[in-house]
Formats: structure tokens, sequence, C-alpha cells
């Protein structure tokens, strides 16, 4: 299902039903620091509320993120944030890929990373960003983006098959066919919602708050976490009909019921 969109790419009428949440263990995954923390981790903080595990892949370290700072320096500094960021919304494993910067590569190499912890966390939903050319609003999309929301999909649906990426199971990592749908936010196109309103809102921002020398890399044209993560929430809220939202496609592995044929 999906819903009616105003110029802005955000929902103008309640269409749009709520993402299941019976489930225990989310794997998140995301190409660089703050990623997650720009709307994704206010629905993270609703969910580490309820008791449910969330660990953090993020397949670079942000080290080309900072234009004034040599790598050398900005690769620390972004793995700091983003683990205070992560802690914020109740967050504690936050894991690092070291893929280069700016520069990653969609291939099996990535899949194999990433089904490599897919297997080790046996997470029940995925979520990870939009993988097209345009986001939500008809913001272009960055490079890294998209390979590593691509990647994540394909390898949601390759940790399940032992014939696949064989030589892990010499790691001790069988195929984990529990991951029952992938997540990705900021797609043009959204199927369900998070309602995010009150304190889910408040620690997602603080999440972001947490990356300050990036946001401050960043010059006039970074958005102050509050109002910025404030206005989209509330722009998406409509979707759901609640006040603050947070929106996923969804790719769904596994029916939550039985198929229409049966």
């Amino acid at each position: 299902m999906t819903s009616p969109r105003d110029k802005d790419g955000f929902a103008d009428a309640p269409a749009l039903p709520a993402l299941a949440e019976d489930w225990q263990r989310c794997l998140a995954v995301a190409a660089h620091p703050d990623d997650i923390e720009y709307g994704t981790a206010c629905a993270v903080a609703r969910w580490t509320a309820q008791g449910k595990q969330v660990t953090y892949l993020l397949a670079t370290r942000g080290e080309a993120g900072i234009d004034g700072m040599h790598p050398d320096r900005a690769k620390p500094l972004r793995e700091a944030e983003e683990r205070a960021g992560a802690r914020e919304v109740g967050v504690d494993t936050v894991e690092f890929l070291d893929h280069p910067d700016g520069v990653v590569e969609y291939g099996l190499e990535l899949r194999r990373d990433i089904v490599r912890a897919m297997r080790r966390h046996r997470p029940e939903i995925v979520v990870s960003g939009a993988f097209t050319v345009r986001m939500i609003g008809g913001i272009t999309n960055q490079a890294d983006h998209r390979v590593v929301g691509l990647a994540t999909l394909d390898a949601a649906r390759d940790a399940g098959n032992r014939w696949i990426f064989p030589e892990l199971a010499d790691e001790g990592l069988e195929p984990w066919n529990g991951i029952r749908m992938v997540c990705i936010a900021g797609a043009e196109q959204s199927t369900h919602g998070v309602d995010v309103t009150g304190e889910p809102l408040e620690r997602g921002i603080a999440s972001l708050e947490a990356h300050v020398e990036y946001t401050k890399g960043l010059g006039a044209q970074a958005p102050e976490p509050r109002p910025f993560l404030t206005w989209v929430a509330r722009m998406a809220g409509p979707a759901l009909g609640v006040e603050a939202a947070v929106l996923f496609d969804v790719h769904q592995f596994v029916p939550d019921g039985p198929p229409p044929w049966v």
C-alpha cells in the first residue's frame, strides 16, 4: 500500500499501516556514521525501549566525511561519535566493515561482509537506506548509500542460502533464514510507518546531536538536529495518522499470514 504524496514527497493522508513489531532482533546497516541518525534512530529508540535488540553495522568509518579534517583524524572521531549516538537510542553493539568511505563498491566482498553479520546476529528484521538515485522528496542519493542499501537487500536473501558464500560455514556461520523483512528508510515511496511521537523522537534528536564534529564540518549547510528531525517526523506523521513518524519501504520476505491463494 502506498500513500498519496504532496509536493515534498511526504504523505498527505493517513494511508499506511504501522510496521509490525512482533520481533526481537534487528540489524541496521548503513554506509556511514550519521546515516542512521537522520531519522531511523528515532524508530530504533522506540524499539529498544520495548526491549528489542538492535545492532548497527556500518560499511565505512566515515573518514572522508569532513572536508577540513584529514581522514586519519576523522576516522576515529566519527567512529566515536557513532558509538555515542548509538548509546543515546539504546544500541550497545556498533560494528564497522572498513570499506573505503566515498568509494564503496557493490560486489561480492560487500555482500559477503553483510551476510557474515546477518548470520552472526540472526536478525528478524533488517533496516537500511534507499538505494535509488532519488530519495524521498526528490533528493539525489549519494553513491555509498545506493551501493550499501542494495547490497543489504541482496544479502538478506543470501544469508539463508548455504550455497552462497559457503566459505562462511568454515567460520561456524550457518545459513540464517529468519529475516522476515528489509525496511528501507528514505525511499521515494513508503509502505509502512513507525510512530515516534514523544520520547523516541527526543532520543533520536539526541543521537544526531552526538555527531558534533561531523555536523560542524558540514558548515552553514548543516541542518540543526532538533528542527530538522522534528520537521521530517511531523511531515511523515500524517501518513500514519500520528504526530511524528519514520516511514519505510518494506520488502517482505516472510508473509505475515497465509498467502492469498490459500
